[in-house]
């Protein structure tokens, strides 16, 4: 688990700066989240992150044969069936930071705020 949080952490080093700090700060938070999970849940856990990984992987590739950079996936309607309450908030909450115009984002709880 550590290895797979490491390198999803190395990987974000390649987003532009308001990007990697709201990815890490997601990866931070759910690894936190799911550190005393059950061990069904920890597993399927770490295969999506596994999986999402892969994904950055294969974007970043992409991303260096053309000039636009592509981030995130889309999640399939089977997918999202399966995420609890919770989940969803949370990802309409990402959407909504992530897509807000102009918007503003705290590096760290003690930095003033940047665009």
């Amino acid at each position: 688990a550590r290895r797979l949080y490491r390198r999803l952490l190395r990987l974000h080093r390649s987003l532009p700066p308001a990007l990697r700090d709201l990815g890490d700060r997601y990866v931070k938070e759910e690894f936190r989240r799911h550190k005393e999970a059950e061990p069904a849940e920890a597993q399927r856990f770490l295969r999506e992150w596994e999986a999402k990984l892969i994904q950055q992987q294969i974007n970043e590739d992409k991303q260096n044969l053309r000039e636009k950079a592509v981030y995130g996936i889309q999640l399939t309607e089977e997918k999202l069936n399966d995420f609890r309450d919770e989940q969803i908030g949370q990802l309409k909450e990402l959407m909504d930071e992530a897509t807000k115009p102009n918007k503003k984002i705290t590096i760290s709880k003690d930095s003033e705020y940047k665009t």
